[in-house]
């Protein structure tokens, strides 16, 4: 049964604009196929989105946003020292990059072109990454187990210098046999240099 107005919620179009996407690519679809695979007019669409650009940019969110309610978990849990967590964080993040780009080839081609026409959607979600990444630091300046006068700066320097693994433009890489490898080298380095001598 097709949702009516009424139900017609904005997960529900976001689901649809998903599916959209994935099927025309971002070139060719449009708010009138999103309206159609939901039995709605797009006039419904426009109710929950003013634009076509608003619909993009909150898809784009809602598929970065996944990644950083994973890693929020991580940053967030006391059970872990500060370096498991760091380790844990920054393993985390690639693996779910490389599962996004492995898994739904299409759809990830799609995100690439709507992350670079997208507003503040990837700002905001490299900010709260590093803003994750700044708790982790400063968890381990607190216990002793790190060394940084400045977390937030350390984390945005963690952030950027492990883009290799994590970072879109990169993902040719991820299926390198030596990857892991170099994944593991660079996070080990980082680490010994946060730690307090």
């Amino acid at each position: 049964m097709a949702p009516t107005a009424e139900t017609l919620t904005a997960e529900r179009i976001l689901e649809a604009t998903e599916e959209v996407l994935r099927r025309h690519g971002p070139a060719k679809a449009t708010v009138v196929d999103v309206a159609r695979a939901l039995g709605v007019s797009h006039g419904s669409v426009y109710r929950h989105f003013r634009t076509k650009a608003a619909l993009r940019e909150a898809v784009t969110k809602r598929w970065l946003d996944r990644t950083s309610q994973e890693l929020s978990g991580i940053a967030t849990d006391a059970s872990r020292d500060p370096e498991t967590r760091l380790r844990d964080w920054l393993a985390t993040l690639f693996a779910a990059k490389r599962r996004k780009a492995g898994d739904d080839p299409e759809l990830f081609a799609t995100y690439m072109v709507l992350t670079d026409e997208s507003g503040s959607a990837v700002a905001d979600h490299v900010a709260d990454l590093t803003g994750q990444l700044a708790r982790i630091v400063e968890a381990g300046v607190e216990s002793g187990a790190f060394a940084s006068p400045d977390p937030a700066r350390t984390a945005r320097a963690l952030f950027q210098t492990t883009g290799r693994f994590h970072d879109p433009c990169y993902a040719g890489d991820w299926t390198r046999p030596d990857i892991e490898t170099d994944f593991t080298a660079v996070l080990d380095l980082l680490v010994r240099g946060l730690r307090t001598s």
